[in-house]
């Protein structure tokens, strides 16, 4: 019973860790996570094209129940920069609302996808994330960027443009509105990212964002004291999030399915990602499949409290953990602490002009590219850099939905790549080594039969691998190769399916043919019970079937051609026959 209760209710399994002086630690951490996420969830809210007390409400509800229902003791959640722009994309892609209509439109959204993420959850998906290529994530993040970026470059130059405007439209625009750009918006928006930046190389602890910010707006107030010169943010309501049910018709299922899932997936890489990340720092053993239905679990509850679609975030995890998190309370001290901001100082927000938060968004876009892994992708690897700029380019092309489509279908083809090229390497006896081992025949530049060659495969023989591996046999015993002869070690083989079965019986019937044959080695017993199990261990042959190189080797030595190994100077083996006297 117990064991089922700390499956339901996950936050039991470190009740222990909540003690006097845990506490202290998390409130410490809480308030830090406080000050960082106040002007983050502004700024990610407007990203979204939401009004601000959604991104702090998001801050709150969803950040508490990922933290109570994942694995992670420092993965803070709640909006990020990267889901809010998706967000918007795939809201504003589906057609022209009012904002009431959008943010209903917005709430369903994240049900649904708390929807998608809790059923991967609890059917144990947790491995999905796995397929996905870090580097596809890092293209994804790095057009996302650009794509924030260019979006607030309206706010901080003070013009009106177009809705819906292309990155390419946007920035021909801006050119053409450049001489009418507001120069208080401006200085404000410049002072905001500056100010930020040098607080951020004085002291990386410190809440450079909301210094940031301060100094913008004073500097904003002084320059336009009416406040008619710029755009502002706004009041907040100083209201906490009532409970209402979102819109989930089945027009409205049909209609965000294809985003929800977009924005359901990325989500779930950044959460687990992140929190694998902390995990290596912390020490902890992080659970996929808790972190799905954590994250679900958030967005399904914060969908009915006026909260949009929300992952873990690195720089609020990150601070969380370095500020001395011990348990996941410090996030929900964290949000306890913005409840109450929220409701004291409904009027912090008032005089924020959207230069300010557009400069502050701009050192958010900025933080979000990983120059450092770019770098290195495009150095290291052709494969690894087209998916990378394939991925860039499509976020910025594309619909960004359809840009996480893309990149998760380049993972898998990568995946598939290389599951369907096992290495398959020339393997001979070591000829000084007494015992003769098996080693590398290019690395230990060895000498092999011509009658007979031994090759390792690492990888399993599946239907995607099979012509890959047939092509390596047939090309060591193609005609006038001299070659009739196969001994295959296989403990690098994890399982041989019904196309890796039907290929090796057919070259053994190629073999048999040409008066040759070919024999098994080392398979793992599991992969032998399976064979059994099937059939197919007695389709192939058991007495092809041998438990070390050495036995193999010997019964087919007694299958070469004698006349050969008579005058054959090389001597391979330990037990070839004497070579006659010429």
């Amino acid at each position: 019973m117990s064991a089922l209760t700390d499956k339901l209710l996950p936050f039991l399994r470190w009740r222990d860790r909540v003690t006097s002086d845990n506490l202290k630690a998390d409130f410490i951490a809480g308030l830090t996570g406080m000050v960082l996420v106040l002007p983050q969830a502004v700024a990610y809210a407007f990203i979204a094209g939401l009004p601000p007390e959604y991104g702090l409400y998001t801050a709150m509800v969803s950040a508490v129940v990922a933290s109570l229902f994942g694995s992670s003791w420092h993965l803070v959640s709640g909006p990020t920069a990267a889901l809010s722009i998706v967000v918007m994309s795939v809201v504003s892609g589906l057609g022209d609302f009012s904002t009431g209509q959008y943010v209903g439109l917005v709430i369903s959204l994240t049900l649904l996808t708390g929807l998608i993420q809790l059923m991967l959850g609890l059917f144990r998906m947790g491995s999905l994330v796995n397929f996905i290529s870090h580097t596809v994530v890092i293209g994804f993040t790095a057009g996302a960027a650009i794509l924030i970026a260019v979006s607030q470059l309206q706010h901080l130059f003070g013009v009106e443009l177009p809705d819906g405007l292309s990155v390419l439209a946007t920035l021909e625009h801006l050119m053409a509105e450049f001489a009418g750009l507001n120069p208080v918006a401006l200085q404000a928006g410049l002072a905001t990212l500056v100010v930020a930046v040098l607080v951020r190389r004085l002291n990386r602890k410190w809440p450079h964002l909301l210094m940031g910010m301060g100094v913008g707006s004073l500097l904003c107030y002084w320059l336009d004291p009416a406040g008619n010169a710029v755009a502002y943010v706004g009041a907040l309501p100083g209201d906490l999030p009532q409970p209402e049910l979102p819109e989930f018709s089945f027009a409205t299922l049909e209609m965000l399915a294809p985003g929800a899932l977009a924005v359901a997936l990325l989500g779930l890489i950044e959460a687990v990602s992140i929190a694998r990340a902390i995990a290596v720092r912390s020490h902890q053993q992080i659970d996929g499949n808790q972190e799905f239905i954590g994250q679900g679990l958030s967005n399904v509850v914060g969908s009915f409290f006026a909260c949009y679609a929300s992952t873990g975030s690195f720089t609020r995890s990150g601070a969380n953990y370095d500020a001395g998190a011990r348990t996941p309370m410090a996030a929900v001290f964290a949000a306890i602490l913005l409840a109450l901001v929220v409701v004291a100082v409904p009027q912090l927000t008032a005089r924020l002009p959207l230069a300010v938060m557009a400069g502050s968004i701009l050192l958010i876009a900025w933080s979000l590219i990983d120059f450092k892994s770019i770098r290195h992708i495009l150095s290291s690897s052709r494969a690894e850099a087209a998916i990378l700029l394939v991925t860039l380019l499509s976020t910025l092309l594309v619909e960004l939905e359809f840009a996480i489509y893309i990149g998760v279908m380049l993972s898998l083809a990568l995946y598939l790549r290389r599951t369907s090229q096992p290495r398959v390497t020339q393997v001979a006896p070591l000829q000084q080594s007494e015992r003769r081992h098996i080693r590398n025949i290019r690395r230990y530049q060895l000498e092999e039969c011509p009658q007979l060659k031994i090759i390792r495969v690492d990888g399993s023989l599946f239907f995607g691998a099979v012509d890959h591996v047939q092509q390596e046999i047939r090309r060591l015993t193609a005609p006038g190769s001299g070659v009739k002869h196969i001994l295959l070690i296989g403990k690098g083989i994890n399982f041989i399916d019904v196309a890796g079965v039907e290929m090796l019986h057919q070259e053994i019937n190629r073999l048999h043919m040409m008066s040759g044959d070919i024999l098994f080695s080392s398979l793992k017993g599991t992969v032998v019970d399976e064979l059994e199990r099937t059939g197919a261990l007695k389709l192939l042959g058991e007495q092809r079937f041998h438990e070390t190189p050495r036995s193999a080797i010997a019964a087919l030595i007694a299958q070469l051609e004698p006349d050969r190994c008579a005058v054959c100077k090389q001597r391979i083996f330990g037990d070839c026959p004497p070579t006659e006297e010429l």
